[in-house]
């Protein structure tokens, strides 16, 4: 079953042999995606424009030229990403409808390499959240909630067939591409992270999500949160196939001025056998408040496992941490007053019907436009930078980032080659108990071990661990060296194959389809 096997070690060798072809691969993932609509983890499905980009790669094929290793290989992408002919609405009345006359620069060079694009993901508004719950097509479903593994631990309130089950989240704000990667209807999605919405939902989903360096990703066309902390993330079901899109994806970009000048060379990662030279930090103000103990045993164990194969464990300390939720506060809703102002119902997407004045217009527009989420963060950024605020908020948020960021420069330097934390506080919660704290508790609480990365810009990627006493997944969290991916992949990929994660099994899925799900033996490519 092609949908099972690894990007470079089978998918692409399969698609060369003739054993599939980039058309099958195709309808097989827009079949799943149709079995697994219930999952609400596409706002929009481009199935003629995908099935076109399959053909197009199969005549590629059969000419002996196929453009490399992601040649016919589906993948979806965040809605907040701009693609030309695709409708891109960050999950918002404001954007509904709204078509870019261009590609996002990720998603040029997926396309450059012959991805086929399913389609655009679901995502909180504009990507603020940590759920994937309050975008305006509704929440996303996490696959395992409707898998044997969650089903046989969690107790039923009833017997009745036709019983909504009790639901998790997928974690966010990239919960749409996380949920669609775990449900096998592509092969890698893109998401984006400024806080850790690729890291949290691939925790929560079972996933490998992968945060480059700030600077090492184009970020033209991915419509910005906190231009200062954006990062287009990695999607995928195991390490080595998330090695594969970095190499694609990476690399100086003439229209973003924040990427490296120097070119990328797309690495190969090798397989560890030595792991004696390592050095692996464990960061003790990780220990947070609200960490379950199930997570803090497994973090343990994860220690462990480095130190008995011969690696040098050692507790390192961040002191600033502590800081960094009311820092990233300041700093991300500053930028977001900032970045919203250019949706005033003039250029595009949506325009209020009031016509009394320009003034009443653009207020009009954007209370239609937003969400609540969206206007208290406006709120709450333009009273930061008041000018009797700023210098009392901006500028002190500025210099604890630096104090943040110096932290991590002062572990590294003293010999730590990656530091491994927890990646969530706990498993996924159930839907109906998440969404009784507004969102941004639930965002301070939830991007607690994930965003201080942001602020620093370094590289970081969650590598599914285990399930917990429930049956959902559970991920671990490697922070590496700024641009020093390769070692960091290198690193997560000896781990995932020491702990050998379980694989999904998405029986329930046939309850809710006529059909019979026959791609689900794998949760990982290779």
């Amino acid at each position: 079953a092609a949908l099972n096997d690894g990007l470079r070690s089978q998918v692409s060798a399969a698609l060369k042999e003739g054993r599939v072809t980039p058309t099958e691969l195709c309808q097989r993932c827009l079949a799943l995606i149709k079995s697994t609509k219930f999952l609400n983890a596409y706002i929009t499905v481009a199935e003629e424009t995908a099935l076109k980009q399959a053909e197009e790669s199969e005549e590629r094929y059969k000419r002996g030229q196929p453009l490399g290793i992601l040649d016919g290989i589906p993948i979806a992408v965040k809605d907040n990403f701009n693609t030309a002919g695709i409708e891109t609405t960050c999950a918002s009345n404001m954007l509904k409808g709204y078509i870019s006359p261009y590609n996002a620069t990720v998603v040029q060079k997926l396309l450059d390499h012959g991805a086929v694009l399913l389609g655009k993901t679901n995502l909180d508004e504009f990507a603020m959240g940590s759920g994937s719950t309050d975008g305006v097509f509704g929440p996303v479903r996490n696959p395992w909630s409707y898998s044997k593994q969650y089903k046989e631990k969690s107790v039923p309130k009833s017997h009745s067939e036709d019983e909504e089950p009790n639901w998790v989240i997928t974690g966010g704000s990239s919960g749409g591409s996380a949920a669609a990667v775990s449900s096998f209807t592509c092969f890698a999605a893109l998401g984006s992270d400024t806080g850790g919405s690729t890291r949290n939902p691939a925790a929560h989903c079972g996933v490998v999500g992968l945060k480059p360096t700030y600077g090492l990703i184009s970020r033209h066309g991915l419509i910005p949160l906190v231009n200062s902390m954006d990062v287009p993330g990695i999607l995928t079901r195991c390490v080595d196939d998330a090695a594969v899109l970095l190499g694609s994806l990476a690399g100086h970009d003439p229209k973003d001025s924040t990427t490296i000048q120097d070119d990328f060379k797309p690495f190969e990662l090798p397989n560890l056998t030595d792991v004696s030279k390592l050095s692996i930090g464990i960061p003790k103000e990780y220990h947070a408040p609200g960490l379950s103990s199930e997570i803090l045993a497994l973090w343990s164990k994860a220690a462990d496992l480095f130190k008995n194969a011969g690696a040098k464990v050692v507790e390192v300390s961040l002191p600033h941490t502590r800081y960094s939720i009311v820092c990233y506060h300041v700093l991300c809703t500053a930028e977001v007053a900032s970045n919203m102002a250019r949706f005033d119902g003039l250029e595009y997407g949506h325009r209020s019907d009031m016509k009394d004045s320009t003034e009443s217009m653009y207020a009009a527009t954007r209370r239609e436009g937003f969400n609540d989420v969206v206007r208290g963060r406006i709120l709450s950024g333009n009273y930061f930078l008041l000018k009797q605020n700023y210098e009392k908020y901006f500028v002190k948020a500025q210099k604890v980032r630096r104090l943040i960021a110096n932290d991590f420069v002062k572990v590294f330097r003293s010999g730590v080659d990656v530091l491994l934390t927890p990646t969530t506080l706990s498993d996924a919660a159930p839907y109906t108990e998440f969404i009784q704290e507004d969102n941004r508790t639930r965002s301070a609480q939830d991007d607690i071990l994930t965003q201080a990365a942001n602020m620093a810009g370094l590289p970081a990627i969650n590598v599914p661990t285990a399930l917990s006493e429930r049956g959902l997944p559970v991920g671990l969290q490697f922070i590496g060296r700024s641009f020093q991916e390769k070692q960091l992949l290198t690193v997560a990929k000896w781990f995932e194959k020491q702990v050998q994660f379980p694989v999904i099994q998405l029986e329930e899925i046939k309850r809710h389809d006529n059909g019979v799900l026959q791609h689900q033996k794998s949760a990982s490519f290779s």
